[in-house]
């Protein structure tokens, strides 16, 4: 199962090709360059295990497939690419600053287009399929969730995946290759190629993405007005989503990272333990506090040069504590009428998705070679800008 042969660039995209069924437009080609640097750092620096390489190796050949089936799709379908994608809402911040139940409370409303993690994981409609029938993609999710749980007990404490419920986009932005491979994997070598490369090519075909299951979610009957978005990776990257996004309006979550980014590692440790089997705690913490804290230094800079009626800011502690008056703060911000019947659900899902009933998350900042003086330097100034001396949540 191993062999360096199994990241082959053309080997992939042929196999993805035989796969589909002889499809060999793979749309525009930006991803090329970036999936040949994921390979290589994938060859040379990830430490995979035999399992792990296989695990990568048939997700990079789906997500060629999903290129594939896509472009398609819009030759046979030209109006998906007239779908409009307007004033998008998107939710950033650091991992566990309550982005997930923002997103969650938000999709609650009939007028956004919420992410559901199984359109996200496969956006490509089923072969068989029947119109007015249960998609058969929610039972598959379904069941690659129950997989992830039982190989991951501890996976569900720390984000509460759920197959129909809103999540990140990251696995649509995955498609172009400009992905968070690192959340899988040691790669530097990847990461500091992207950190180099112009990233609108990667939000141009989010978009396209978007476009396409708009159209779906259209056909099913699902008209809205806006989608929901929310995944941290935005971060580092916000001109470029603003560039092509140029109506998004930005909620951007808070929260001290001494609180946060122990559990992100934590959550990242778990990840890198799937695909390696010499996952190193004190290497993810080395790769991701500086990430993280580089990430929100650029996400500060270019809100000094953003209009600030761009942005809303929240903090954790008020999403925890008094969420439908953050929400009704949100509303406000993006110009749209709370509903009695958006709020009457939002109450609904609040009361049956209550922190209190999921296990508690431990860990600690020193199991990955972090403490609380190197957060602080690390920190630095987005802590001074955001953080309120009185901001101090448990960990959770």
């Amino acid at each position: 199962m191993g062999g360096v042969t199994d990241f082959e660039t053309d080997v992939l995209l042929a196999e993805a090709s035989q796969r589909s069924g002889g499809l060999s437009d793979f749309g525009d080609g930006s991803f090329r360059p970036a999936l040949q640097a994921m390979l290589t750092s994938l060859n040379e620096e990830a430490n995979l295990s035999d399992t792990g390489r296989h695990l990568l190796r048939q997700r990079i050949v789906e997500l060629l497939c999903n290129r594939l089936q896509v472009e398609d799709y819009c030759k046979r379908h030209p109006s998906i690419l007239n779908e409009p994608i307007e004033k998008p809402v998107v939710i950033v911040g650091l991992p566990r600053t309550g982005t997930t139940l923002l997103q969650r409370v938000l999709s609650c409303d009939p007028r956004f287009y919420p992410m559901l993690w199984w359109e996200s994981r496969h956006p490509v409609p089923l072969a068989g399929a029947v119109p007015g029938q249960p998609d058969p993609r929610i039972e598959l999710a379904k069941a690659e969730v129950r997989m992830m749980v039982e190989a991951m007990p501890q996976l569900l404490a720390i984000h509460p995946l759920d197959a129909e419920q809103a999540d990140e986009e990251v696995m649509l932005m995955e498609h172009s290759f400009h992905a968070a491979m690192d959340a899988f994997a040691d790669v530097p070598g990847y990461m500091a190629w992207q950190d180099q490369q112009d990233h609108t090519p990667a939000y141009a075909y989010l978009k396209k993405l978007l476009q396409f299951l708009q159209w779906q979610k259209r056909q099913r009957g699902m008209p809205a007005e806006r989608w929901v978005l929310k995944t941290p990776n935005h971060l580092p990257t916000m001109e470029a989503l603003f560039k092509v996004f140029p109506d998004a309006q930005v909620i951007q979550t808070h929260r001290d990272p001494l609180q946060t980014v122990p559990s992100l590692c934590s959550f990242i440790h778990t990840l890198w333990g799937i695909y390696s089997d010499r996952a190193d705690t004190v290497a993810v913490g080395r790769h991701w506090s500086p990430k993280m804290a580089k990430a929100l230094n650029s996400a500060m800079a270019v809100r000094e040069r953003i209009p600030s009626g761009r942005f809303h800011d929240v903090w954790f502690s008020d999403t925890v504590s008094r969420p439908m008056d953050v929400v009704r703060a949100i509303y406000t911000f993006i110009g749209m009428p709370l509903t009695d019947e958006a709020e009457q659900a939002m109450q609904q899902w609040l009361a049956g998705n209550r922190r209190d009933k999921r296990a508690f998350h431990e860990y600690s900042a020193a199991q990955f070679g972090l403490s609380e003086e190197q957060l602080k330097a690390d920190f630095a100034a987005y802590r001074q800008r955001y953080v309120p001396s009185n901001e101090s949540a448990a960990q959770s």
